[in-house]
Formats: structure tokens, sequence, C-alpha cells
């Protein structure tokens, strides 16, 4: 007769039999549950024009990125929130405007009143070491000195161009007076060049600073990868921010003899606003500019997305290599675009042309079919998303909107919804402009507050908005509409400017 004991163990031996697949399966979903928490990869450019690639039909052969592109979201119609580094990079980190922020100019640089992005603002660097991601940052920040340290980035392989002093002194360009002022007078720099706008570095890709970012990219992909952690990771290049720097054969890639230009190329400014003739730096006196220093000045350019294609290569080879590229998340996007003689503009400035509100933005999701949205985003939505990916806590208001439905469902997840972007020009260095600019597919306001001047253009007949048609009562209605849209989104990013338009905006109403 079997003991009670007996019957005991056959009964635990039984339920343990009947339970192990469930325990299994539990230990299974237990490993899913902490492998939830994506690796995330930002890669970062300065001054990134949306319309050189390869996979946009553009000059340049760039099969890394086009490559990228073709297992992520394309969104073919992304703007930046501010054509200057440092509010578009707080932009992208806090998710919110600079009104919201703090920042809404540069920062370090002459003659600016801004030093940091207050350390109260986390953003993503802060909320993903809070949740537990191991939190690294290469490259620029632009947002003052040590930012990534102090909001909890472990791995901080700086090699940005930004003092690593806290409230140092602005860099001011003294000696660039005299260069510009020489190229007046005929004279020129190394190999015959003009080294404000375009310079053949010495030496080999190797010995580039950019390069220098690309060494340091792979380490913390390898530091990274042998964490246990998930982890959040930023590499951001100076490059292709003017002027424009390569060494061979990047600098003579490309013939500028025989370089195509746009149809608004040095187009005469007419009936626009007076700060788009200031001189607000040194270099952005282009009269001395030959024809053949303009055609350098953008194959050099080209060279440089040729350059950084080749970076992006090395740096995906990387994470290959590291085995975390398959389930690896990745956003490549620029800060803002740049001016290459359209409008007879260089570098950027206190503006809203396409050349410089528009940038490139590609999504890799591994659990997400790749496709191409051609609704207008903004950089602000870039924030929420990757905070809805890694399951990040809130720290405040969310200006941008999520882009996963995008991702998810392509354009006709918003179908019947406004499809349009803002954008803004607070501070340039110093000096007030207070614009705000809405675009649609079809048309563009720019509301130019600090001038008795706006701008109104018709982009389906005038992409390289060359014609202000804000004075054209042919346009009328349109303009009405786009004034009547802008109100609505500074009042729904509370926006503190709303009130003054709604006072100017009685002229088109």
């Amino acid at each position: 007769m079997k003991t009670l004991s007996a019957f005991k163990r056959k009964g635990v031996a039984t339920l343990l039999c009947l339970l192990t697949p469930f325990i299994a399966s539990s230990a299974i979903a237990g490993v899913q549950t902490a492998q939830k928490k994506p690796n995330v990869l930002v890669l970062m450019f300065d001054d990134m024009r949306f319309d050189t690639f390869s996979y946009r039909g553009g000059p340049v052969n760039t099969p890394n990125i086009d490559q990228l592109a073709s297992e992520s979201t394309r969104f073919d119609n992304a703007m930046t929130t501010t054509g200057l580094c440092s509010p578009s990079r707080a932009a992208f980190y806090t998710g919110r405007w600079g009104h919201k922020n703090g920042l809404d100019d540069n920062v370090e640089l002459y003659h600016t009143r801004l030093s940091e992005l207050d350390p109260s603002e986390g953003g993503l660097i802060k909320r993903a070491s809070d949740a537990g991601y191991l939190v690294g940052h290469v490259g620029k920040w632009h947002l003052g000195a040590r930012g990534t340290e102090m909001r909890g980035a472990e791995i901080d392989l700086a090699h940005g161009h930004e003092p690593r002093e806290r409230f140092s002194r602005v860099y001011t360009p003294y000696s660039k007076v005299p260069k510009v002022k020489g190229y007046y007078e005929g004279k020129l720099d190394k190999n015959g060049e003009k080294h404000e706008y375009y310079i053949t570095t010495e030496g080999t890709y190797e010995e580039t600073s950019a390069y220098k970012k690309v060494i340091a990219g792979k380490k913390m992909i390898q530091q990274m990868a042998n964490d246990d952690r998930p982890f959040f990771g930023v590499i951001s290049f100076n490059q292709p921010h003017p002027a424009y720097r390569v060494p061979e054969p990047y600098a003579s890639m490309f013939d500028p003899s025989e370089v195509e230009l746009p149809a608004n190329h040095l187009a005469k400014r007419v009936n626009k606003p007076l700060a788009q003739d200031g001189i607000w730096w040194p270099w952005h006196d282009v009269g001395h500019m030959t024809d053949m220093d303009w055609r350098k000045s953008r194959t050099y350019y080209y060279g440089a997305i040729a350059m950084v294609d080749r970076m992006i290569g090395e740096l995906l080879q990387a994470a290959k290599d590291q085995g975390v590229y398959d389930d690896l998340h990745i956003v490549l996007l620029g800060d803002q675009g740049s001016m290459l003689g359209e409008h007879t503009l260089y570098d950027k400035g206190p503006y809203a042309y396409d050349e410089l509100m528009r940038m490139p933005l590609l999504i890799k999701n591994p659990n997400l079919a790749p496709r191409v949205v051609n609704r207008q985003v903004s950089l602000i939505d870039v924030t929420p998303t990757l905070a809805g990916v890694m399951g990040l806590e809130n720290d405040g208001d969310v200006d941008g909107q999520t882009l996963t439905p995008l991702m998810q469902q392509g354009d006709k997840a918003k179908e019947g919804e406004l499809d349009l972007a803002l954008y803004a020009y607070e501070w340039y260095n110093g000096s007030w402009f207070g614009i705000r600019a809405l675009r649609t597919p079809e048309f563009k306001f720019v509301w130019n507050p600090g001038d008795a001047r706006d701008e109104f253009y018709d982009l389906t007949q005038d992409p390289g908005e060359v014609t202000n048609q804000i004075n054209n009562k042919v346009y009328k209605k349109q303009i009405a509409l786009m004034v009547k849209l802008m109100k609505q989104e500074l009042k729904r990013v509370e926006d503190p400017s709303l009130k003054k338009l709604e006072h100017h905006a009685k002229a088109y109403l």
C-alpha cells in the first residue's frame, strides 16, 4: 500500500510534468520581455540636404545610404524645426519647441545670449538612462559643454567642436574677416581655393576629423554590444557642414564645369525680407564668388556626401560584425539643410527656403516592412516616436506626433488629416527674427514679424520659391487659409507669438 507521502511525491511530479511546458514558455516569455526594450542608434549629420542621395535621384552615388533606405521607412518630406544647429537639436532631444525648452538660438557662438540647454531639460538621453538603457554619444552635441554626461551618457566619446568647459567664452570669427576681404583682392588659399567655402584637406580619408568619429562610433557600438543592457546611442557628425572640406579622391570626384545647377541658383532676391541680405557671418559675404567658386562649393559638398556614405557603411558594418544589426532600430537624419547658391545664399540664415528647411529622415524598425511616406513630418516627431519604441517615461509636453502609424500603414494612416509642417526661426546668433513658416504640399506661408514683408510661395508652380506672391490677389483665399492653419498650429503648441500673429494676420483675412 502506497504511503500518503508517495502519493504526494507522485502528485508533485505529475504537476511538474503538466506545468513544465508553461514554465518553459513563461521563461521564454520572460527573456522576450527582457529583450523587448530595443537597441536604438541615431546617425545625425550637420547641414545635410535632402536631395543629393542616389535613392532620391540625386547626383551622388550613395550605396550604403540607399541600402539603409531600402530597409527603412523613408520620410521623403521631412522638415526640420529650425534651420540652425542648436535649436533644431534641442527640439530633437526634448521633443519641445524652443519657447518651451528655453533654447531657440545657437549656443557658444558670437554673439548669442545662450550657453547651453538647461540641464533640467533631460531629453531622450536622460529619459533613456533613467529607463535602464546604456547611453552613448559620439561627436557634435552643440547644446552646451558636457551636456551628454550631465544627462547620463555613460559612453561619452566627444570628438565634437564644442568646448569641454561650461560657460566658456564664445567663438568669434576674427580671422575670417581679413580672409574674406582678401578674396575680393584676389588672394586665395592653398591650392588656389577659398577655404571659407571649399577645401581639399591634406592626407587621406583615414586622417580626417570625421574618420575619428567613425572610429569612436565603432568603439561605442562594440562597448554597447558587450553590455547586457539595451542601448541608446548617438553618433553625430560635423560633416557636411560648410566650409565643404574633403580629401582626395572626394575633392575631385565631381567635375565643377559639368555640375547641373538648379533653376534658382543665384536667383536675385526680389520682394524678399531684408534679413536675407544680411552678412551674419563673414563668409555670408559672397560678392567675390565666381561661377567656378560656386560650382566648386557644390561639388565639394557632393564629395562630402560621398564620404558620408562611406562613413555610414563602416558604422553599419560594425553593427553587423558585433551581431546587433538585425534587431537594431536606426534613425538617420540631418539637423537641417544648407544653401549652395540658391537665391545667392550660402550656408544658412534667417529664412525658410526648402533647401534649408527640408532634411533627410530614414527610420529602420526591424519589426516593420520598409516603405515610403510622402506626408510632411517634422524633426520634432522623431522624439515621441523613439520614446514610444523604447518605452520611456514622459518628461513634459510633447509637441510632436509619433510617426509609428505612418511607419505601419504609410500615408493612408492619416487620410483626411491636414498635411502640413511648422518651422520657426526665432533667433540667429543673438539677432531676433521671430519667423514662423507653415508648409503644405502646395503652398508655403512665411510670417516675418521682425519685418514689414511676409512671404507666400506656390510650390506647385514655383518649387524654387523665387517669386513671393504675398501681394498677389489671385492667392488671397490660399493665403487666408494658410494664416488660419498657422494660427491653429501655434495654438496647439502654445506658441507665445500667436497673439502677435493674430494682429498681423488681419491684413490677410
